[in-house]
């Protein structure tokens, strides 16, 4: 039961250097002067799923499950 405790830590661990790199590469969330000048509605802010933006906010929601899980899990069997 220790070696899957000390996987399960490395994994938590590899998981959180992997979301503090992914959440520093996204953009933030202020439109700034594109969104004054229409800028939003152009192909890329219709297609933002499909993009590199999109991609990030996607794997950054499965690494948080991901975060989340692990972490109770180790909290759970340290009783």
């Amino acid at each position: 039961m220790e070696i899957l405790r000390i996987i399960l830590t490395i994994v938590f661990i590899i998981i959180c250097i992997a979301l503090v790199a992914i959440v520093l590469l996204q953009e933030g969330k202020s439109a700034g002067l594109g969104a004054i000048s229409g800028a939003a509605e152009s192909y890329w802010g219709k297609n933002k799923g499909r993009s590199m933006e999109g991609t990030l906010v996607k794997i950054t929601r499965i690494l948080v499950v991901a975060f989340i899980v692990i972490a109770a899990i180790l909290n759970i069997n340290r009783f």
